[in-house]
């Protein structure tokens, strides 16, 4: 139903106004009596050979929300009754912020993608902190955390820590955003020297709580293996937690949009189908290379459970989907974890 009436109703509007305009709906609907449970009915599977147990923590399945798509942690209690095993809020920053200039979010209809330059736009850690008290405890959370665009280079490692010490009693791991394409200084946030200060000062604090928390790295599609092999490296080191596969890319090959369509959105991140199979042989790469000595999230391009089944088989422990979720609909995680349970 989603893909045949509700989908061509949607892409009739603007992307940014249809987006908050489904949340409000979703929130809307949800609080009436039965329809929480009826989209329990409609798309959880619920079975023990789904759960993964990664980071000490346990995941009733496989399949994440991706940051991006509840960045003020309003709707996860609602998006959880759609089977995701896990939701990751964000990317949250200290202090709200407007992010980029409107318009800033972009349909590709006919690649199945979508081109955003948001600019790390929420309404701020305080806002986070006050709706993540409404946890009700259905699903694991994960915080994506990142630095305000007007900050400082010197001071980029103080909005993490910021972050990352206020979240740390209401999420469940955290995740290190250093590769949005969408926010400035952009080369320092993947300059492997500061990430090494980044990553220790944060895993500092980390020990200064009874409980820490896991902390994983979130990496661009368009590294090459020389990079690649730099990240391993790190993880290595630093003893990362684990990364997730990939962020958004830069790269406009092989788009069936025009040139003059490419030309008329500017710049910003792609996601969805064209960066599949980059984001796939990103989590091969790394998995060949560490000899899976560390867990690895892939997300990119996933719209069926085929494609989820390739980033598993690729190396993936944990997968998310972000796009594939507004092109293919809820169902997509109930059709990814039926075939993962026929696997």
């Amino acid at each position: 139903m989603y893909k045949r009436l509700i989908r061509p109703i949607f892409f009739l509007f603007d992307p940014e106004k249809i987006h908050h305009f489904t949340f409000s709906l979703i929130k809307i609907t949800s609080k009436i009596p039965g329809i929480s449970a009826l989209f329990r009915s409609l798309y959880v599977v619920e079975d023990a050979k789904l759960e993964r147990q990664l980071f000490g923590l346990t995941f009733k399945n496989p399949v994440g929300l991706a940051a991006g798509f509840d960045k003020n942690a309003v709707l996860y209690n609602e998006l959880a009754n759609f089977g995701f095993g896990f939701i990751e809020i964000g990317t949250v920053t200290p202090k709200g912020q407007e992010g980029n200039p409107k318009k800033r979010l972009f349909r590709l209809k006919d690649d199945h993608g979508i081109i955003n330059r948001m600019g790390f736009n929420n309404e701020g850690l305080e806002a986070a902190i006050l709706q993540l008290k409404k946890n009700k405890g259905k699903v694991i959370i994960g915080g994506n955390i990142g630095k305000n665009t007007q900050t400082i280079p010197e001071d980029y490692t103080k909005d993490y820590l910021t972050c990352f010490n206020a979240l740390h009693p209401y999420v469940d791991y955290f995740v290190l955003n250093v590769s949005c394409p969408n926010v400035g200084s952009h080369a320092k946030l993947n300059d492997k020297d500061y990430l090494l200060e980044l990553i220790a000062t944060v895993q500092k604090a980390n020990k200064t709580f009874e409980k820490q928390k896991p902390i994983l790295l979130k990496i661009a599609p368009d590294l090459n293996n020389i990079q690649l092999d730099e990240i391993v490296e790190l993880i290595e080191e630093t003893h990362l937690d684990g990364v997730i596969a990939s962020n958004t890319s830069i790269d406009r090959s092989g788009l069936k949009a025009s040139d003059e369509r490419l030309t008329e959105i500017g710049n910003g991140g792609l996601s969805g189908q064209p960066i599949k199979d980059k984001s796939t042989q990103v989590i091969q790469y790394l998995s060949s290379k560490s000899k899976k000595t560390f867990p690895i999230i892939g997300v990119g391009g996933i719209h069926s459970a085929a494609d989820a089944i390739g980033k598993l088989d690729a190396g993936a422990d944990l997968i998310q989907i972000y796009t594939g979720f507004i092109y293919e609909g809820p169902k997509l995680i109930k059709d990814i974890n039926k075939a993962i349970l026929k696997r």
